[in-house]
């Protein structure tokens, strides 16, 4: 568990020339560490953490950040992390001028219902998807990266899983909160797992590994846990690279979808209930503008339910109130879409959360496939499972999409709202016939039946 007599928190500090040079550094891809800076004038009793560069929350600082260091002042603000004192929490959000936001901590999000044997394999999954269909259109990933916000993922055992895969990878634009973990080569786990499913429907897509989930919350506890900071850095990351123009000599692909197997577990993680800038529930908190930001650059965004269902919950859900929403921050944010779980028998899986959301009432979007035979990333005969298997599958089939339907900022049509909002409510199947929204399985089963050249909508 977390030290809760320490607070890690995020404090968004202004932009001075200094601290833009810095946060322009961090975004360079394959860059060195910039120099620490430390902002002037911080709050008594917030202790900076010099290893954390100040990250842009805005595209438009972003762009002024990216483009004009000398400039000295990006928009929105820049973010530096910290820690402070519980005992001394109020006391120093008083002083910070409402300008302090949690930071909590995040985990992966794998099975719960430890021991059931897998239902189906990948060939099932590909079936249900369609995809020789879809292949035999051109909507097989290409020109799509796939950006695995994860614990790393291993292109080995990619290599050499079943199905033949022969990954595209990107080293330029992969990213890594921690020296010791190198993107493409991280230890086998979760993160090959979610690379693995999301290649289902898109196998070429080109995938980059933006290793986030480095850190370990206590001795002993959960190795594929991060601090909500790391994801601040992981999509700011992608922000700047989103921002390069395709083609020529900008970025090699002209979409992006991000996938997220991960969320906040435990609400005793976050500022209490209440609190004005805590996370889960506020969608002013720093890294839900993040989001928001990376969604304006045209990235497809998605992310898992979590694994606090009705049948079988994973212990660390304890911590919430009865009642209250399960799907919180950014797994429910308006814009990205969020990924609950069923088998191949279109049956919801026991621990797949239902809504609704914290930020988003209709919250999960959709449901996906889940805990069938695939990477084996677990071991030989384990099912890939979790909302975090469904999240991938789902962000594959979007990638899919994207092949013949890629963002264009030019064109309204192909902006990320408007091609995730057509997907989820023209892409779902509820097996019981019901129309509409429900809190298992969101709009309904992702089907990728209306996946087809011309649409009207998003042509």
């Amino acid at each position: 568990m977390p030290n809760h007599e320490i607070r890690n928190v995020l404090l968004l500090v202004d932009a001075n020339p200094d601290l833009t040079v810095a946060a322009q550094m961090a975004l360079v891809p394959g860059g060195s560490s910039p120099k620490p800076v430390i902002p002037p004038g911080l709050p008594r009793g917030f202790h900076y953490d010099s290893s954390f560069p100040p990250v842009p929350i805005s595209e438009q600082g972003l762009l002024q950040v990216t483009m004009s260091a000398a400039a000295g002042r990006a928009e929105g603000g820049l973010v530096v992390r910290g820690q402070v004192r519980t005992s001394e929490l109020e006391e120093v959000f008083s002083r910070s001028q409402e300008r302090l936001f949690s930071d909590p901590y995040i985990e992966a999000m794998p099975t719960t219902c430890a021991g059931n044997p897998p239902i189906g394999t990948a060939v099932d999954v590909a079936r249900l998807l369609d995809t020789a269909r879809l292949h035999g259109g051109g909507m097989d990933g290409n020109g799509v990266a796939i950006a695995i916000v994860d614990g790393g993922v291993n292109l080995a055992h990619l290599k050499a899983a079943p199905r033949n895969l022969k990954p595209n990878f990107n080293s330029v634009y992969s990213w890594s909160a921690s020296p010791r973990v190198t993107p493409g080569s991280a230890p086998v786990g979760h993160g090959t797992m979610c690379a693995y499913d999301a290649l289902i429907a898109a196998p070429q897509a080109t995938l980059l590994d933006i290793v986030t989930l480095v850190r370990m919350v206590a001795p002993g506890g959960p190795a594929l846990a991060g601090l909500l900071s790391d994801a601040i850095r992981a999509f700011s990351q992608l922000m700047a690279m989103m921002i390069v123009p395709p083609g020529g000599g900008g970025r090699p692909f002209h979409s992006l979808v991000v996938s997220n197997s991960w969320g906040v577990y435990d609400p005793t993680w976050d500022f209490p209930v209440g609190h004005g800038n805590r996370y889960i529930d506020n969608p002013g908190h720093a890294f839900n503008r993040v989001v928001s930001a990376l969604a304006s650059t045209g990235a497809d965004i998605v992310f898992a339910a979590g694994n606090c269902g009705p049948i079988c919950p994973d212990g660390r859900c304890a911590g919430w109130v009865s009642g209250a929403p399960v799907i919180t921050g950014a797994n429910s944010h308006p814009e990205t879409l969020c990924a609950g779980g069923v088998d191949i028998n279109r049956a919801v899986v026991g621990y797949s959360s239902h809504g609704p959301g914290s930020l988003t009432h209709d919250k999960p979007d959709l449901a996906s496939y889940t805990h069938f035979l695939g990477s084996e990333a677990y071991g030989s005969g384990q099912p890939d499972s979790g909302t975090s298997a469904a999240c991938p599958v789902l962000a594959g089939a979007v990638a899919a999409l994207r092949s013949i339907y890629p963002h264009d900022a030019a064109n309204a049509n192909r902006h990320t709202a408007k091609v995730c909002g057509w997907i989820k409510n023209n892409c779902g199947v509820n097996p019981s016939g019901a129309l509409g929204w429900t809190p298992d399985l969101g709009f309904g089963i992702i089907d990728t039946v209306a996946f087809a050249p011309g649409i009207a909508i998003i042509t």
